[in-house]
């Protein structure tokens, strides 16, 4: 809109500049009728070297020209031609020449202003392929965003259910191998597992929906999820500390317990071996803190709100959806908040969630 603004401007303008070309070839030639100076109307006339004119008498014959083709003005068609382009393209200008005869004067819009004249068009052009390919790389993001999340959610789910799946199968071993010996012991820990198959259909059918929640004890949930993990994570030797004094929250037990079983295999995978897994639960400011650190590899300061993206992974063979769901979790169903709160390369790593 302001270029074309501009464009009008210079129309405007050059044809108040052919007017006064105009009334300088009048001022001339009366001046020569006269025999008068016309020095200073001939300055007038030679000092337009922009706007291309021809001047043509009433019969139709060309009195004079200016701006045109010097390789092309010698010749009577292309003068023909050029009149008939400027004919079209702007009002003309009528001088009297004498007292019974007048002089046309048309003119076309210099090199200058034709090239402006076009330049809003191709401001346009330029701007709606850039739109377009705007358009086309953020539908491809978003499809390969979306193929992301769907083929690392089968894959979180089929990482969910090898926990139980393979608990099962060891329990399965140990019957077969010893008997009855220990039957009460095997068939509490099977149901267990078959309780936490449940629990993972649960979390999955909760995914998309409003999920209820419901006025809990955050360390019983806490607990309970480190109690099922500690016997399939043997290795690792876990620190439980409750300073809450059973503080309450508002909570979905299947979805929290899932945060907390997330942050709890990223710490073993982080530590690549034996190590110590601490849970520090406690209330600050009418808040129920949940501190989970380990003595793993750590993380970069630079990546600590990256890892909470769709995609990030350090596994060679992960997706990377983890942590996004445990932040989708925390803070879009439960309106709490988590982050790293510390992390030291080759030592430790400290997330904290808080909620209500």
């Amino acid at each position: 809109m302001y270029t074309n603004n501009l464009v009008e401007k210079l129309k405007q303008e050059e044809r108040e500049k052919a007017e006064i070309w105009a009334d300088a070839m009048r001022v001339m030639t009366t001046a020569v009728n006269e025999n008068m100076d016309a020095t200073f109307p001939l300055t007038v006339v030679m000092a337009n070297t922009t706007i291309p004119v021809i001047a043509v008498l009433e019969d139709g014959s060309i009195t004079a020209h200016r701006n045109l083709d010097s390789t092309k003005v010698e010749s009577e068609a292309y003068l023909r031609e050029k009149l008939e382009e400027m004919k079209s393209a702007n009002e003309p200008i009528e001088i009297d020449y004498t007292e019974t005869s007048k002089i046309i004067i048309y003119y076309e819009n210099s090199y200058i202003l034709t090239r402006l004249t076009y330049y809003p068009f191709i401001q346009l052009t330029i701007i709606g392929l850039f739109l377009i390919v705007s358009y086309f790389a953020f539908s491809y993001s978003r499809r390969s965003e979306q193929n992301q999340v769907w083929v690392g959610m089968s894959k979180e789910t089929a990482h969910q259910l090898g926990t139980p799946i393979s608990s099962l199968m060891a329990w399965l071993e140990l019957i077969k191998d010893g008997g009855n010996e220990l039957g009460k012991e095997v068939f509490d820990e099977m149901s267990n597992d078959l309780k936490r198959l449940e629990l993972i259909t649960e979390r999955f059918s909760k995914i998309g929906s409003e999920p209820v929640l419901n006025k809990m004890s955050v360390a019983e949930v806490v607990e309970d999820t480190v109690n099922y993990l500690r016997k399939r994570l043997s290795s690792k030797v876990f620190h439980f500390e409750d300073n809450s004094d059973k503080a309450t929250a508002e909570l979905n037990a299947p979805l929290f317990a899932w945060v907390i079983e997330n942050l709890t295999k990223n710490a073993v995978d982080a530590m690549e071996g034996e190590g110590n897994i601490s849970y520090h639960i406690f209330t600050k400011d009418n808040h129920v803190v949940i501190e989970i650190s380990d003595d793993g590899k750590g993380i970069p300061k630079n990546r600590f709100k990256t890892i909470f993206e769709p995609g990030y992974t350090t596994k060679k063979r992960g997706w990377g959806l983890g942590l996004s769901l445990v932040k989708r979790i925390v803070e879009n169903y439960h309106k709490g908040t988590i982050l790293v709160k510390e992390s030291v390369q080759n030592q430790s790593t400290t997330f904290k969630i808080t909620l209500k």
